[in-house]
C-alpha cells in the first residue's frame, strides 16, 4: 500500500465544499482542515503509484477551488504500537 500525505491550498470561501468532494475520491481514506499554512490536508492511500497520480493529478487536483497542492509520499509509518514495541526489550509489563 502506498500513502501519499497531500497539503492542499484551497478558495477560502470553498474550504468546506472542496474538503467534501476530496473526501468523495476513491483513493482518498480521510481529509482534514487545519490550521497552518494549508488549509486541507488529504491522506491517499493506493495499490501502486500509477494510482498516486491517478488520484491526485487526475482527481484531487481538478477539484473546483483547490489552488495548490504538494505532496509527500511516506516511505514507512510509525505509530504508537510500533514504538513500544521497539523498546520493550523482551520485557513484560509484569516484570
Amino acid at each position: 500500500m502506498i500513502t501519499a500525505i497531500v497539503m492542499i491550498t484551497a478558495a477560502t470561501d470553498r474550504i468546506p465544499e472542496v474538503a467534501a468532494e476530496i473526501a468523495a475520491i476513491d483513493g482518498v481514506s480521510e481529509v482534514y482542515s487545519v490550521a497552518g499554512h494549508v488549509d486541507l490536508i488529504a491522506v491517499v492511500r493506493v495499490r501502486q503509484f500509477d494510482d498516486v497520480a491517478d488520484v491526485i493529478a487526475g482527481r484531487l487536483d481538478k477539484v473546483p477551488g483547490v489552488l495548490d497542492t504538494e505532496t509527500h509520499i511516506a516511505f514507512r509509518a510509525y505509530s504508537r504500537h510500533d514504538l513500544e514495541a521497539a523498546f520493550a526489550i523482551g520485557f513484560d509489563e509484569t516484570d
